[in-house]
């Protein structure tokens, strides 16, 4: 719903805070998860009309987005006897798919989540919204029909696979030893890459390499050492700079890419503050 780690993390105090205020109404019988469902919805909804999110327009960046540590994924994987829980999927979760929702108007995103990703019901979805059905269901018709110019994708696998890990390394060999050559042999030719929440986007080489070109300036930049990670069900890069004069690697950024056949198409490109979050220290010997 909020494409935001900390505005997740936030959203998701406030809904146990309301759920413990309004405990004593919640009935024998009832389903504990679609309660606490329906509370996390609102405190989204709640959430967006605070922070004053207008939906960004078709092609502009989503400014709030943020990274979600794979390894947080993992902890709320559902075990074997909770049958009514829904695994992330990693199509749900990619950088890709959280950007595209935010185009959407925030009631028109809740009714898409619970229909499409939580596999509710009309019903139940317009219960949770206080919507009537009809209303629920031509609130989907249009999320629909405004992602309906996105690429279809595939099933994707629940994890990075070995090629995608495999190609990371082999960019991270790349960077360590500041070889432009050998890095832009892994990258596609329409190379995509943004910064957020910096409004900057490069695509294709001839955009990226005057970029990779300072970057691996040792003399005015310094020397890097990254780390791979993984970050919304892709593969992640954690970079570590020391700069002239410095005798510690110190966290720099951390870029998650997006692979297509074979090669990097995408780089979405964050700041350092998440590290720990990552199990990540912020500098290294």
């Amino acid at each position: 719903m909020l494409a935001s780690f900390t505005d997740a993390d936030d959203a998701v105090q406030e809904t146990f805070l309301r759920a413990w205020k309004h405990r004593d109404g919640f009935e024998a019988g009832t389903n504990a998860r679609a309660w606490l469902y329906k509370i996390a919805t609102n405190a989204c909804l709640d959430a967006v009309r605070q922070r004053n999110r207008r939906p960004p327009s078709a092609g502009a960046e989503v400014l709030w987005l943020q990274p979600y540590p794979d390894r947080l994924l993992d902890e709320i994987a559902p075990p074997d006897e909770q049958p009514d829980a829904v695994v992330v999927a990693r199509e749900t979760i990619e950088l890709a798919y959280l950007t595209a929702i935010q185009m959407l108007p925030a009631r028109q995103r809740a009714v898409l989540l619970l229909r499409d990703v939580l596999e509710w019901s009309a019903a139940e979805t317009a219960e949770a919204l206080e919507l009537t059905v009809p209303a629920a269901n031509s609130a989907l018709q249009r999320a629909r029909a405004t992602l309906k110019s996105a690429p279809e994708r595939d099933a994707m696998p629940a994890v990075p696979t070995g090629e995608e890990r495999a190609l990371l390394d082999r960019l991270i060999a790349a960077h360590d030893r500041a070889d432009v050559a050998a890095t832009v042999a892994l990258l596609r030719e329409d190379v995509r890459v943004t910064m957020p929440p910096l409004t900057a986007e490069y695509r294709g080489l001839a955009e990226f390499l005057p970029l990779l070109d300072r970057a691996f300036d040792l003399a005015a930049t310094g020397e890097w050492r990254l780390l791979p990670t993984s970050a919304n069900r892709l593969p992640a890069a954690a970079s570590y700079l020391r700069a002239p004069g410095d005798t510690a690697f110190k966290a720099f950024k951390l870029d998650v890419i997006q692979v297509v056949d074979g090669r990097v198409a995408e780089f979405t490109t964050f700041g350092a503050g998440l590290f720990p979050q990552f199990g990540l220290s912020l500098e290294l010997a």
